[in-house]
């Protein structure tokens, strides 16, 4: 037997003990979609950061584990209070949310007064608590359009923010500099390239990328906006522009058409922190680190949750 069948069954082996483990203790998994397929196989819910911590508040276990980086934990545990949050890997966390800090917000609000202000949902605790509303990348131009003011500062992601401006050229945006690294390395010139290599690829791409790589796009929306896009799609080919794990799913749920990602640098090493191993580690009381917000701040920090849901 050779060495890759072994890992194979080791694999199995631990997912099955996964399995069993989180029913004895209680324990609903949480997959973010960029998670390798062996973590999704166990998983209790699967999707976006703000889709499973709405789907953690329903269910009625009593610990939640989280496959992700720490700014979807904490978005858990703003959302289920009462509950145990665990993020399976302790060093998991997003350069995104974690480069914005409150008191930048603090500053941009004195150098813009009467600006209210949108963040997106990839930030932390302590920065929701002085944010006016929350948005999702699926739902930022809907809530802004309905939202109550004209001018905002939108956090953190300029890129993103640069694609809800265009949508709403009626509305003042300024933004605090930052970008999710990952989508900012797929630069317009990569894009091309693999354009002109897949000229009857279709090409979806999610809005964190760069405006230029937005504008040659057949499709933007957020990670389950695309993953819907190709099922839905009568076209057979696809170049899949947000973290290449979607790729990678899409491939094995319709194996008839073709998912390719445009670059090797659609690669997140934060969410492949998380091992299978982590999960186990996690679900046996040996790993993972519980979250612990205290009420105040999750007081402060819902507040912005709460506009999004009221507005989107």
């Amino acid at each position: 037997m050779n060495g890759q069948n072994i890992q194979n069954i080791d694999i199995s082996n631990i997912k099955n003990k996964i399995l069993k483990l989180k029913k004895e203790n209680d324990i609903c998994i949480l997959a973010h979609s960029y998670q390798t397929r062996d973590i999704c196989d166990v998983a209790d819910y699967t999707g976006d950061s703000f889709g499973l911590s709405v789907n953690a508040a329903k269910t009625s276990r009593k610990t939640l584990l989280m496959c992700g980086v720490r700014f979807m934990a904490e978005t858990a545990k703003m959302l289920s209070p009462r509950k145990k949050v665990i993020l399976a890997n302790p060093h998991a966390g997003c350069p995104m949310a974690d480069n914005l800090t409150k008191e930048d917000v603090l500053k941009a609000k004195k150098l813009h007064p009467g600006y209210a202000v949108a963040c997106y949902i990839n930030t932390t605790a302590d920065v929701k608590t002085v944010c006016d509303v929350c948005v999702t990348s699926s739902s930022a131009v809907k809530i802004l359009e309905n939202y109550d003011s004209d001018s905002f500062i939108f956090v953190p992601d300029k890129n993103l923010g640069s694609y809800v401006q265009a949508k709403l050229p009626n509305k003042n945006f300024v933004f605090v500099e930052g970008c999710c690294p990952i989508h900012n390395a797929l630069t317009k010139e990569i894009a091309l390239a693999a354009k002109q290599a897949h000229p009857d690829a279709l090409f979806l791409v999610h809005p964190e990328c760069r405006p230029e790589v937005v504008e040659i796009a057949d499709y933007v929306g957020s990670t389950t906006g695309i993953m819907d896009f190709a099922r839905k799609s009568g076209a057979k080919k696809f170049l899949i522009a947000t973290e290449n794990e979607i790729a990678s799913h899409l491939s094995d749920e319709m194996p008839e058409k073709e998912f390719i990602s445009p670059s090797p640098l659609l690669y997140c090493p934060n969410m492949k922190r998380t091992s299978i191993e982590d999960v186990f580690a996690a679900v046996s009381g040996n790993g993972g680190l519980e979250i612990d917000l205290d009420g105040d701040t999750i007081r402060k920090a819902v507040n912005c949750i709460n506009e999004m849901i009221e507005f989107g």
